[in-house]
């Protein structure tokens, strides 16, 4: 049997992974002592690898995230208000199996959103589905899908996902009926579904986001219990090139963060 008769039997059968592989591997193993066997096992752990790879990237690109920054790029050292042994314990993702939320909040540009997607990139690695959105838009989601009669349907979505991560909630206020509506996503995936949340406001603030003192109460009661909060309290994450090369003068106030466990 020649090359070009095996690799296309292999793209037949969608052995992606071995096909471009097979000409290096046969060119190692005939330099080497080595069995067939010992050849086929490593083609077809190659093929597996190349699967589970292709599996994750398709994962992330339905995750919708901004950009792809994992928990290895983050930088503690800067921000070192954050628990790093926390942040690593959450990368276990016993809080996803657990049905747990976690939610970072702090200023703008400390990084709460950066450590949510590595968070959902981990999700993606281990098969489960992340998906990304920002509270605004997934309000407006919401409240489009209401009007024309579809909400149980994009309701059914965002129920269905491994990992809801919004993010920036509290950026802009929400409208009464904006508020009920996510109200509802939330009391859904209650003690269902993980969810993680990043927001620049505090707790106590939270009344102005949802301009109803009821359903801040409510969403605050379904959200914490079972929940990791992670209070980042730092300079600017955007800001550090900036400051490294010396066009940023300010000088921050140094920092304390806290974190809790409910």
């Amino acid at each position: 049997m020649s090359y070009p008769i095996v690799h296309e039997l292999l793209t037949e059968l969608k052995l992606y992974g071995i096909e471009q592989t097979l000409d290096t591997k046969v060119e190692e193993w005939s330099h080497k002592n080595e069995d067939v066997l010992s050849l086929l096992q490593t083609l077809l752990q190659e093929e597996k690898h190349a699967r589970m790879a292709s599996k994750v990237k398709s994962r992330t690109r339905y995750a919708g995230f901004p950009f792809h920054k994992t928990l290895n790029d983050f930088d503690f050292s800067f921000q070192p208000s954050i628990d790093k042994a926390l942040i690593q314990t959450l990368s276990s993702l016993k809080f996803l199996y657990n049905h747990e939320n976690i939610l970072f909040l702090g200023a703008p540009g400390v990084g709460k959103s950066h450590l949510a997607i590595g968070l959902g990139m981990r999700v993606a690695e281990e098969g489960k589905q992340p998906y990304f959105i920002p509270a605004i838009t997934l309000v407006d989601k919401l409240k489009t899908a209401f009007k024309e009669y579809r909400f149980e349907t994009v309701m059914r979505f965002f129920r269905s996902v491994d990992l809801l991560i919004i993010d920036e909630l509290g950026y802009l206020p929400l409208d009464l009926e904006g508020s009920k509506l996510l109200f509802e996503l939330i009391s859904s995936r209650y003690e269902k579904g993980s969810i993680i949340l990043t927001s620049n406001r505090p707790f106590s603030e939270w009344d102005k986001v949802f301009t109803d003192h009821v359903i801040a109460t409510a969403i605050l009661d379904r959200i914490l219990h079972h929940s990791h909060i992670v209070n980042i309290r730092g300079k600017s994450y955007r800001l550090k090139e900036k400051m490294k090369s010396g066009l940023w003068e300010g000088t921050p106030h140094k920092n304390s963060g806290e974190t809790s466990h409910f």
